[in-house]
């Protein structure tokens, strides 16, 4: 059973994070944000940073799993190889130290979230400030990180019913 989770929403200049923990049937966020890579710096240095920063958060919050989007259609194979590559980069992180993977198709995250699989990202925000009780709206990396993760302890939740299926990589 995942108490704590680290979410990923992997993006070569903007991974959206956060760390949520559920205690007592109870959600709340740890921490979140965003990993913010500047337009000038490298693709491969992006890559170390995204790594990095990750290793920094599991070692500080120690969870117990991590939740990462699933991989997106996209219309162009040069932004597929990007993600593709930023989202490797955050599944080494998490591989290093062991933690167990789930991924979560978007169109899931955002079923699980706002109650339909087509919700655009303001209403993903305004879902993840409601549920979780935050004072503001992440930003929207950031919000859908928490929607992983909010989406990973409901599946978790339907395991322990016997109506969720592994999404383990």
């Amino acid at each position: 059973m995942c108490m704590r989770v680290l979410a990923i929403d992997p993006s070569l200049r903007s991974t959206g994070f956060a760390v949520l923990e559920n205690g007592n049937g109870k959600v709340r966020a740890v921490e979140f944000g965003i990993i913010k890579n500047a337009d000038k710096l490298l693709p491969s240095s992006c890559l170390v940073a995204i790594r990095d920063r990750l290793a920094e958060l599991i070692h500080k919050h120690e969870p117990n799993c991590a939740a990462v989007e699933g991989v997106i259609f996209v219309q162009s194979h040069r932004i597929a190889i990007t993600l593709g590559a930023a989202r490797g980069a955050a599944i080494l992180a998490l591989a290093e130290r062991g933690l167990p993977v789930f991924e979560y198709a978007p169109r899931r995250v955002k079923q699980a979230v706002v109650g339909r699989g087509t919700a655009q990202k303001a209403q993903v925000g305004f879902m993840v400030r409601a549920l979780l009780g935050l004072t503001e709206t992440p930003s929207p990396d950031a919000a859908d990180a928490i929607a992983i993760g909010l989406t990973h302890f409901q599946n978790q939740n339907a395991a322990l019913h016997g109506i969720a299926r592994s999404n383990q990589i």
